[in-house]
């Protein structure tokens, strides 16, 4: 099990009395993760792959085990599958760039993905010519359950690519990938997991969910913001065309012509946020000391709780599955309240912090939800079942005095 208040000492926000509740937009960054990126700062401030000097060795050997890291704590075969990017967004954004589209190819998605997920792929379609079919939750909708039946129907042997995030950002829904992914690779189709929601929370292993992509974000993840992977399989990095290529992605350049190297090189252009890279790396240690198996098992204590309690609150409609299918995300609305007005009075009367709008997923808020938006509390290493039951009060308070 967790030891929550030696975890709470890493993080002194805590200390000023708020409820941190809003993890699923960015997590908090515990002292050892800092201490790690404030020593590049301080010690080997040097740039990376682009000098011999000690103090560029040192960074380029912290940033390339950052990489074996990442590597093994999503279980790749080698370091060469994974890129580091700024966030979930580009990694998605580099594979729907990087691929050549062909008319008639099909992409298959689902309405509850994140933005970043979603609008990508209507560009490719507009720009390529490519099919985009949508696939919705089966009924209940408003649990957000996607069932692999509706996918085989229409995956077929026109799709180039099924993409499909593994856990929703609003809902919570941990979503049955490896089926999904049996399914498409029967009809030659490659898989990409948006795993923004699911790195952070759970064992996730490439091998087993035997996905072609797969991108994730560190400020998830008790890493910094600007740090992210994008997984490659090995097989098709000479098939995805790098986003941005210059300064450390080539192997040779001639007066008229250029190789690239080879992975992650080629696709890392420029100089890297390598704080950040090297942040992300001390943030995986951190979770493996603590172990995601006992993050798992703890979150599910915490999103039973919050769901039970919720649920009981007669002005209260909460969204997306029972615990059992769930992270620890909870969406819900207060009546008639604006979800901002809600998330505005727990900060204002019991400094409590959560997210309020449509959670960059207007098609789930339209399609699934029947609303503009929501509130959405969602839970972490640091958070305790104390300051649950003061969330579950507080959101009981709020119903009873403001809403209809």
């Amino acid at each position: 099990m967790l030891d929550v208040e030696q975890i709470r000492k890493d993080f002194p926000i805590l200390e000023t009395g708020i409820i941190y509740l809003d993890s699923t937009a960015s997590s908090l960054t515990p002292e050892p993760v800092l201490r790690k990126m404030l020593e590049f700062y301080r010690e080997y401030r040097g740039n990376v792959g682009r000098g011999i000097h000690r103090l560029s060795v040192k960074a380029s050997e912290e940033y390339e085990r950052a990489h074996a890291k990442v590597a093994d704590f999503i279980n790749a075969k080698s370091e060469s599958e994974i890129i580091m990017t700024r966030n979930t967004t580009e990694g998605i954004n580099i594979v729907a760039s990087g691929l050549n589209w062909k008319k008639g190819d099909k992409i298959v998605m689902s309405v509850i993905e994140h933005h970043s997920n979603f609008i990508v792929w209507l560009r490719v379609r507009d720009r390529h010519g490519v099919q985009v079919k949508v696939v919705k939750p089966k009924e209940p909708v408003i649990k957000g359950i996607l069932d692999p039946a509706d996918f085989e129907k229409v995956i077929d042997d026109e799709t180039r690519l099924v993409a499909i995030t593994h856990v929703s950002n609003v809902l919570g829904v941990i979503t049955p990938v490896e089926e999904i992914v049996e399914i498409a690779h029967e009809h030659g189709a490659y898989v990409l997991i948006d795993a923004a929601q699911s790195v952070p929370h759970m064992k996730v292993d490439v091998q087993q969910i035997d996905c072609e992509f797969l991108a994730f974000s560190g400020h998830k993840m008790c890493a910094p913001t600007g740090s992210g992977v994008l997984y490659i399989r090995e097989e098709l990095i000479d098939e995805v065309e790098p986003l941005c290529i210059g300064g450390g992605t080539i192997s040779d350049v001639g007066l008229d012509s250029y190789s690239l190297d080879g992975s992650p090189g080629r696709f890392e252009a420029g100089t890297p946020d390598v704080a950040a890279a090297i942040g992300l790396g001390a943030a995986i240690d951190y979770l493996q000391r603590i172990g995601m198996e006992n993050i798992e098992s703890y979150e599910r204590i915490l999103v039973r709780q919050m769901y039970e309690g919720l649920s009981e609150l007669s002005k209260v409609e909460v969204y997306g599955p029972e615990p059992e299918h769930r992270v620890g995300i909870m969406p819900f609305n207060v009546g008639d309240l604006n979800p901002h007005d809600v998330a505005l009075a727990l900060d204002v009367s019991a400094d409590i912090m959560v997210r309020s709008g449509h959670h960059c997923a207007l098609p789930l808020s339209k399609a699934v939800l029947g609303k503009p938006g929501s509130v959405r509390a969602s839970v972490y290493i640091y958070n305790t079942e104390k300051e649950i039951d003061k969330f579950v009060s507080t959101v009981k308070e709020i119903a009873e005095t403001l809403a209809k």
